[in-house]
């Protein structure tokens, strides 16, 4: 019946399980929400810390972009900008102890934490395998929440927002990505207590002596040296200060020896049954089947060898490879430790009603043997009324101080707090309770007043946080209000420039038509005159080829004259041969006559005008002769002039073609012309087509400017809106009194 327990051990857990088994479907419930909130907590926090990245990374991006653009890449002034966005998303994300940048080689660029600075992270470093699972396979790099793991710069960078602090680190490794390749990363570093801090939540929680909310590996993806059971967070009976009694910073001790841990849980505990060495069934059950409920008696063993009862979860956090598992553990105990009001006040009226009944015997017993039955009653009467004042004073005592003075003081407690200026920083002392329904309450006020101190402190983070934010938005929008005015002037006078540019092209295309009106008029004319003068030239060429016909003619009778003349010449020249030969035979004959003497006189006088006769002869042959030469030089000057003639002719010939081809092409040139005129008229018309479109344009544009001028002046006012609302947000926090650093 009592099981692993034993009847000494388990005889008082059954009592008290059985006295308060109507509240096992509360446990169940309580244990569930309890699993199911720290989960959703974690996640939530988990994504929020990714969302912090996530705007570092755009930012960064967006600042290497300007840069690149402006010509100015790789400069002092990205480093710096870099570190501006790190400072800054460091003050708006509290957990992060330290944010850094890893270049492409594993090395730390910028850090939060300067003595990070220059630090390598390649094969083998403690980094190795988040980086690894960062870069991907097959180039597909994705982001990783890397840990818990050992990190002395963790220890170094020191705490912000957790009470405890060690070197157990989670790491948020964020890809940065540069043509699709692994060109770096930025790793937000917090401390593994951060978690702990968040599923234990320990000034609101549940169960305050035993109650214990622990993360534990269930199936390691990325960390395969993590065995099956490690712890993953921080316990609470690691911490001395909330713990009552043992806890395993001094040692926990079982009858198989003592549980302790040397500098903290993760990573040396596992949760194992000491008595068998085993992981204990919650756990190994969560393990098994991925969720694990048990609220019933006797429970099982924990790695104290204690009997507890509870709910077991597996889950994944945002981009985290391995699976976790969680435990949210009371001891039986204490869950089943309630005494209810009805219970306790049922024994002392079962006391008084048996006293009562055991007295009012004793008196009639006393009283019958010597008084008569009327003084009987009369007495029991009295007896009865005397003894009923001391039970009624006696209920109303103890039902004021056990019921109405708990009730009063958690009224008082939640009429602080429903007036709106609540001291949230206040919980009610359970101890002040006794253990029934009154505790019971308390409990949960105080774990609503610790939940609400949380939702008003993530109020007042957000208030901040929205009022920096609308600050840099009010900034901004004044930035942008004062360069879209400029902008708006610059384009104003774009446009006006733009429409006079429209305006000389209308008017371009007014005076084009003209011209090319005028330069239709103009080719027909000169098509005309171009005809005309095609039909003279040719007239004139076909003169040409008559004269040059008759001088071609011309020159043939000079050429014959010219060779008569030559004849003639020869003519002569045998004249003046035979007139010489004459002459001398005169001159002999004149010899003869003279030596005969008288006889020859006769002779002599025919010989002498012989002579005579052949130097007339001589003399009109060398005339003829001399008038033949001036002919012949006359017929030669007339020829070579008629030969210079024909040339010419001939060139005026070549002269009328070529004038010819010319008019020809002139006339196809003035065609070529009219369909240049008519292709400009033609762009100067699309250009108008154009022009009137652009004038649409640059209307439409202008009102887009003037409509995001006043967007952008609603902008403004939204965000003095906004700037009132997160006033008067920050007012009604402003009413609560929040710890500075609330205990999670």
């Amino acid at each position: 019946m009592f099981g692993w327990l034993g009847w000494k051990q388990g005889l008082p857990l059954w009592w008290s399980y059985r006295l308060n088994a109507q509240l096992k479907q509360d446990v169940e419930d309580i244990f569930e929400g309890i699993a199911e909130t720290r989960v959703q907590v974690l996640k939530d926090w988990t994504s929020d810390c990714w969302r912090h990245l996530d705007r570092l990374q755009e930012q960064l991006a967006s600042v290497e972009e300007t840069a690149t653009h402006a010509g100015k890449a790789g400069g002092e002034q990205i480093a710096d900008s870099w570190n501006r966005l790190l400072a800054a998303t460091y003050a708006r994300a509290s957990d992060l102890t330290e944010i850094f940048i890893l270049d492409a080689s594993g090395t730390v660029s910028h850090s939060t934490h300067s003595p990070h600075l220059g630090r390598e992270y390649g094969d083998g470093s403690l980094l190795s395998a988040g980086l690894g699972y960062s870069r991907g396979e097959n180039g597909e790099c994705r982001r990783c929440l890397f840990g818990p793991y050992g990190d002395p710069m963790t220890l170094d960078a020191g705490p912000r927002s957790s009470p405890f602090h060690d070197k157990m680190t989670l790491l948020f490794i964020q890809p940065l990505l540069k043509n699709g390749i692994w060109a770096g990363a930025v790793c937000a570093r917090v401390p593994n207590d951060v978690i702990g801090d968040l599923i234990q939540r320990e000034s609101g929680h549940v169960y305050p002596d035993s109650g214990d909310n622990y993360i534990f590996m269930a199936k390691p993806i990325l960390n395969r040296h993590v065995e099956l059971g490690t712890a993953l967070s921080r316990s609470r009976f690691e911490d001395r200060t909330f713990t009552h009694g043992e806890n395993l910073k001094d040692g926990v001790m079982t009858d198989w020896g003592t549980v302790t841990v040397k500098e903290h849980t993760e990573l040396e505990l596992r949760f194992t049954d000491p008595a068998t060495g085993q992981l204990h069934p919650g756990v190994a059950n969560t393990i098994k089947n991925g969720s694990n409920l048990f609220v019933e008696f006797p429970g099982y063993s924990d790695y104290r060898h204690i009997p507890v009862i509870g709910k077991g979860v597996t889950f994944q956090l945002p981009h985290c490879p391995d699976v976790w598992g969680m435990m949210c553990e009371g001891d039986l105990e204490e869950v089943y430790r309630i005494r209810g009001i009805a219970y306790r006040q049922l024994k002392p009226h079962s006391l008084l009603v048996g006293g009562f009944a055991i007295a009012t015997a004793v008196l009639l017993y006393l009283v019958a043997r010597q008084l008569s039955p009327l003084l009987i009653a009369l007495s029991a009467l009295a007896f009865n009324l005397l003894f009923g004042l001391f039970v009624v004073g006696s209920v109303h005592r103890r039902t004021t101080g056990r019921i109405v003075d708990p009730v009063r003081k958690i009224n008082r407690f939640i009429r602080i707090n429903a007036e709106g200026k609540g001291d949230l920083t206040q919980r009610l002392d359970t101890k002040e309770f006794d253990n029934d329904e009154s505790r019971e309450l308390a409990k949960w006020i105080n774990n609503m007043i610790d939940s609400l101190e949380g939702v008003m402190l993530k109020v007042r983070l957000a208030a901040g946080d929205v009022s920096a934010s609308q600050q840099l938005m009010k900034d901004s929008t004044s930035t942008t209000a004062s360069s879209t005015e400029r902008v708006s002037g610059k384009v104003h006078d774009m446009l006006r420039s733009l429409r006079r540019q429209l305006k000389d092209i209308d008017e371009a295309k007014v005076v084009t038509d003209e011209m090319r009106k005028t330069l239709h008029e103009l080719e027909e004319k000169a098509s005309r005159q171009i005809t005309v003068a095609q039909g003279e030239v040719g007239r004139i060429g076909d003169k040409m080829s008559e004269i040059s016909l008759r001088v071609a003619d011309t020159n043939k009778t000079i050429r014959i004259f010219l060779d008569t003349a030559n004849e003639i010449r020869g003519v002569l020249n045998v004249i003046e041969e035979i007139s010489a030969q004459t002459n001398l035979l005169a001159l002999n004959a004149s010899i003869e006559a003279a030596r005969v003497g008288e006889h020859g006189r006769g002779f002599a006088v025919v010989a002498n005008e012989i002579r005579k006769l052949a130097d007339l002869t001589r003399q009109s042959t060398q005339e003829v002769h001399g008038f033949v030469e001036k002919i012949s030089l006359q017929a030669q000057g007339a020829y070579d002039s008629i030969d210079e003639g024909t040339k010419v002719v001939h060139e005026g010939t070549e002269l009328v073609a070529a004038a010819t081809e010319t008019l020809g092409d002139a006339k196809a040139d003035d065609t070529r012309k009219t369909q240049v005129v008519d292709e400009v008229v033609a762009l100067m018309e699309k250009v108008a087509e154009v022009s009137i479109e652009n004038r649409a344009i640059s209307k439409e544009v202008e009102g887009q400017v003037q409509e995001l001028l006043a967007d952008i002046v609603k902008v403004r006012h939204t965000s003095g809106n906004v700037e009132a609302i997160t006033g008067f947000m920050q007012q009604l926090v402003g009413q609560f009194r929040l710890r500075e650093a609330k205990r999670r």
